[in-house]
């Protein structure tokens, strides 16, 4: 078989098993290969990368528009440089998700501007590239979708459905109160995600202001208490980086000590 002939028969095999991504750059690599620039085992590598690649860009793709991702944000463009105080071999090691197999938490705490939801968001743009179910949501929008469901008798189906991603993101707790309706709905959540899936959650609040926050705390005790059960804790302390260019300027914030994982119980935490 000659050589055109070849390649011809590769990219029929490359269209018959669906690998469009092998197929864009398997004329680029057989150049390659012919001036002798790449070894066989590299082209492979590359025309399997390739593959690979559109399969996650793909995802993703299809993540954005399920999952209500605001924006794309991944770990390499986090400036750990502007914010020491965060733990970088613990944020590496949460983008590995072994959390998420373990059906844990992660809570990650710090004043506005501090790269909170830039954090949450890279974890869910890694989870969803590895073909995992996510989904994102502010409280505040989360309660509100909660509160129209139970108004149309569709909280069970709602319930059900925040229930099934593999990792659920909550953003912006303790930006605006919660009140008594909203605060039991969000518990009916926790709960039902309770040791079945992992949530991330973002707050400028300390957790003995989540009683504050939630308007009642007996419940926000509660849900602390499953919150907290299996969870890893990133406290970020500093300046917001979106404030960078007024240096010496700090926004109000009672830091919460640091910690990486924790079992207290939350009666512990709001004592």
């Amino acid at each position: 078989m000659s050589a055109s002939a070849t390649i011809a028969s590769i990219k029929t095999h490359l269209t018959d098993l669906g690998m469009p991504g092998s197929l864009e750059v398997i004329d680029g690599l057989m150049a390659k290969l012919d001036n002798g620039s790449m070894s066989p085992a590299e082209a492979m590598e590359h025309l399997l990368a390739a593959q690979v690649a559109l399969r996650r860009e793909r995802r993703l793709v299809s993540a954005m528009h399920s999952s209500r991702l605001p924006s794309i944000k991944r770990l390499d463009t986090f400036d750990f440089s502007f914010q020491p105080s965060i733990d970088r071999n613990q944020i590496m090691s949460l983008h590995e998700l072994t959390f998420i197999e373990r059906k844990e938490n992660v809570i990650l705490l710090g004043p506005a501007g501090v790269g909170k939801t830039h954090i949450a968001i890279s974890l869910a743009v890694t989870a969803a590239e590895k073909g995992k179910r996510i989904y994102f949501s502010t409280l505040s929008d989360l309660i509100l979708s909660l509160v129209e469901a139970e108004k149309q008798g569709r909280l069970r189906e709602k319930l059900n459905f925040l229930k099934g991603p593999s990792l659920l993101v909550v953003d912006e707790i303790g930006y605006i109160p919660v009140t008594a309706s909203g605060t039991n709905l969000f518990f009916q959540l926790v709960n039902a995600r309770y040791e079945r899936a992992s949530t991330v959650l973002t707050s400028d609040k300390s957790f003995k202001e989540w009683g504050e926050v939630f308007g009642d705390p007996v419940v926000a005790s509660a849900m602390l208490d499953r919150l907290l059960h299996h969870c890893h804790i990133v406290n970020i302390k500093g300046n917001s980086y979106r404030l960078r260019q007024y240096p010496g300027l700090s926004l109000p914030y009672e830091q919460q000590s640091p910690g990486r994982r924790t079992k207290r119980k939350s009666q512990e935490v709001l004592a």
